[in-house]
């Protein structure tokens, strides 16, 4: 199955990628179902428009709950933090994620497959905050790959990940690597913390590659992009 343009005529905007990305997710969670080892299961996450959890209104209601008491009980003195010495604008990346858990361990995440987004891609606050994700699964010792199709936009986040962790112009992609996707696994050799990286550039009209997913404390997998696109692209009568 050719890799198609999901963000340009003719299949955008009548076939909207948000719903192409979250069926490709799903595609790619039973995919790995077929290959994992009994011990680990597959999980799609999609949150998009990353937003805090909390907001103003739910810390009110919570502090109005604490100070009534329990019913027929003493009302407890409700303290309140000082005036905030600054607030900060706050960006959070777009999730379009499979994770992967072992169940023998309080179902431990060892590994994620990150779909880009555009909106991940577009802005100057956005791309730092998605590669900050990517580069913390990797400092706890999870595997990752990294799927970029998006055409709408025009940076690559592996190389956004490199210049924010200084990890030198060695590792960075050539600039004209727009799409494609990239393995990477946490390792320690020797005393020293070291990331394998296998990435793949990939183009229009030509078929997805098999990449390693690493699973922290266990072995690699097959993620074989290709099937599972294919799938997806089957299941959306594309």
């Amino acid at each position: 199955m050719p890799l198609l343009d999901h963000f340009h005529p003719p299949l955008y905007p009548q076939r909207a990628w948000e719903s192409f990305h979250s069926r490709w997710a799903n595609s790619i969670a039973d995919e790995l179902h077929r290959v994992l080892p009994d011990r680990y299961f597959a999980e799609v996450h999609i949150h998009l428009g990353g937003q805090v959890e909390a907001d103003v209104a739910e810390f009110d209601r919570a502090a109005a709950e604490t100070g009534n008491g329990a019913a027929g009980g003493v009302a407890v003195q409700t303290w309140a933090p000082p005036a905030a010495v600054m607030t900060m604008p706050a960006a959070f990346p777009d999730d379009m994620e499979v994770q992967v858990r072992d169940q023998t361990d309080d179902a431990r995440l060892v590994a994620v497959v990150e779909l880009v987004s555009p909106r991940n891609k577009d802005r100057d606050d956005s791309r730092p905050a998605f590669a900050a994700k990517c580069a913390a699964y990797l400092q706890r010792g999870v595997g990752l790959v990294v799927i970029d199709v998006v055409t709408s936009r025009q940076s690559n986040l592996h190389n956004e990940m490199i210049r924010m962790m200084n990890w030198g112009d060695t590792f960075l992609l050539p600039a004209d690597a727009l799409l494609y996707a990239a393995a990477y696994r946490p390792v320690r050799r020797q005393n020293v913390n070291q990331i394998d990286v296998w990435p793949s550039a990939l183009t229009l009209g030509q078929a997805l590659p098999q990449l390693p997913l690493a699973l922290r404390g266990g072995p690699a997998v097959p993620l074989k992009l290709e099937a599972s696109y294919a799938d997806a692209c089957q299941r959306s009568r594309i």
